[in-house]
């Protein structure tokens, strides 16, 4: 039996779960910033700080992450990346909308991992929340995967850290809407007429299901 004092929990509670919701809604794949924005190393120290504290298989934390601010880093990294590989004749942000930063994420050869794929899942956890931390900042992110083996080539990178994903940041310059998907097998994100990016997301109703018991 729920007392009083539970359904005022309940209730004190349930503004913050839907701003943790419209959180989660805006933080999108950006791909157009505001390139002269700046993100200072102490906001990139605190979103790393954040991504630090996230779970991790056995606890074995296998991921580093460097911060780059630099312009002349940047302008330097941008050629290497690949952007929006569903927008054909897109390629890329044009100079004022490129990234103000960038976070390399190294999977570290030498600690503890249990699987390739237990360490993925754990950067997946981690950059999901560097990126939700960002977008309380109102700075948002695209996680990379495209990029040439040249971009290495940048840096000294040492033989036990691989180069597995970059996240681009800044302040956006442009508008993200999440559409109802009617058709399940049009996955497609897509720009309109007006350049806003409009993503296709599945219904709940599509994605929830119940299984018969044995």
């Amino acid at each position: 039996m729920h007392t009083m004092k539970e359904s005022e929990d309940a209730l004190a509670v349930k503004p913050e779960a839907e701003k943790f919701k419209q959180l989660v809604e805006k933080t999108r794949s950006y791909r157009r910033f505001v390139q002269s924005a700046m993100i200072s190393d102490e906001t990139l120290r605190q979103l790393i700080d954040t991504a630090r504290l996230s779970g991790s298989a056995r606890n074995g934390q296998p991921w580093q992450y460097m911060t780059i601010n630099s312009p002349q880093l940047c302008e330097r990294i941008f050629p290497h990346l690949g952007w929006a590989g569903y927008l054909q004749d897109w390629k890329g942000p044009e100079p004022g909308e490129r990234p103000a930063a960038y976070i390399f994420c190294l999977l570290h050869r030498k600690r503890s991992i249990v699987s390739e794929k237990d360490a993925f899942l754990d950067l997946g956890i981690a950059t999901q929340n560097l990126l939700l931390a960002a977008a309380t900042r109102l700075i948002m992110g695209c996680r990379i995967g495209a990029f040439s083996p040249d971009v290495k080539k940048l840096f000294d990178i040492p033989e036990y850290l691989s180069l597995e994903l970059i996240i681009a940041l800044g302040h956006p310059a442009e508008q993200i809407a999440l559409d109802e998907m009617h058709n399940t097998e049009d996955i497609q994100y897509w720009r309109d007429a007006q350049q806003v990016h409009h993503v296709p997301k599945r219904s709940l109703e599509d994605i929830l299901m119940t299984l018969k018991t044995r």
